[in-house]
């Protein structure tokens, strides 16, 4: 993948310091990243999209790397992610930009295209499908369900998670990246911990990196966490219920932009309960909907362990709005 003319710009978002890669000119293409990554998993991406003449931009998203990090959970509820969204596209100089996301990015894309359509006029999810505002938030169906130990349910208190995942981000980034792969062993690890585990209980080391895990951004991905810790990425998951608050005026609304949905066939999201009822209700929440396309043999990385067929299917449906 070429690096030829991408940048680092540091911008200043409604306040906010934000780290963004930028690469190419033309037509503006965001793209957002979830847990635990940085601007460096749309790399290929980048230069792919940036050499068919769009001008792309891949933040660090609020709480991660080179953006800052505000401490209150308050702050990363959905509202302050689209605003983070619509403040970058004006920083940029541009009036209108296709949003693309994956993991925690999906919901900060979905949301971008709902709340601001006159922003975002298309919209690509990768691994979390888009449904609707809901009047119950997902840690209160959690629970009545009777589920006491998911993975997000482990990560509301305050530094629990941090202590673990924060003891040696090298192997923390590393064993979640390889065990939530298609490369994987096969276990589930965003799922339900058993009693007393940690989310890396439910991972393994890779007996060598495959060959779409870059080891130099791996390097550098952990040492910013290092610095940053993790404490900012897990906000995003402490705001679950405040944002189901916030949102309630969208309840039941769909998105009406031409839209794309891609994830990988191994990735842990689709096994979550209800997830394939989501993915078969996409024509009737997405009703601008181009493609859902679930890519065989791949995980949760869908966008470096598939990267030519994600480029490919990009380009597709760019081309076609």
């Amino acid at each position: 993948m070429s690096t030829a003319g991408l940048r680092l710009e540091s911008l200043d978002v409604g306040g906010l310091r934000m780290r963004v890669a930028v690469q190419g000119e033309g037509p503006l293409v965001v793209l957002c990243h979830g847990f635990p990554e940085s601007w460096r998993s749309w790399r290929s991406q980048l230069a792919c999209l940036a050499a068919a003449g769009y001008r792309v931009a891949a933040p660090d998203m609020r709480g991660y790397g080179g953006t800052d990090a505000p401490a209150s959970p308050d702050v990363y509820t959905m509202l302050h992610h689209v605003g983070d969204m619509v403040g970058l596209v004006a920083a940029l100089g541009a009036s209108q930009a296709v949003i693309v996301g994956h993991d925690w990015g999906a919901p900060a894309a979905w949301n971008s295209a709902l709340l601001r359509p006159d922003v975002f006029r298309a919209v690509a999810g990768m691994s979390v499908p888009y449904a609707p505002p809901a009047r119950v938030d997902p840690l209160t169906a959690l629970e009545q369900y009777g589920i006491r130990t998911f993975y997000v349910q482990y990560f509301q208190a305050p530094g629990v998670a941090e202590a673990e995942l924060g003891a040696d981000p090298e192997a923390t980034i590393r064993r979640v990246t390889y065990s939530m792969s298609g490369d994987g062993p096969g276990r589930t690890v965003a799922g339900i911990l058993p009693a007393g585990a940690g989310l890396l209980d439910m991972t393994v080391d890779p007996p060598a990196l495959p060959a779409w895990m870059d080891a130099d951004d791996l390097h550098a991905l952990a040492a910013e966490f290092r610095q940053t810790g993790f404490t900012g990425a897990l906000n995003w998951y402490r705001a679950m219920r405040k944002t189901s608050e916030l949102m309630a005026p969208w309840r039941g609304c769909a998105i009406r932009q031409p839209a794309l949905f891609i994830a990988g066939e191994r990735d842990d999201v689709l096994k979550f309960p209800g997830m394939q009822a989501r993915i078969e209700a996409l024509p009737a929440v997405l009703p601008g909907l181009r493609g859902t396309h679930i890519l065989p043999g791949a995980g949760h990385w869908i966008q470096r362990e598939r990267a030519d067929a994600v480029n490919a299917l990009l380009l597709g449906f760019l081309a076609g709005l």
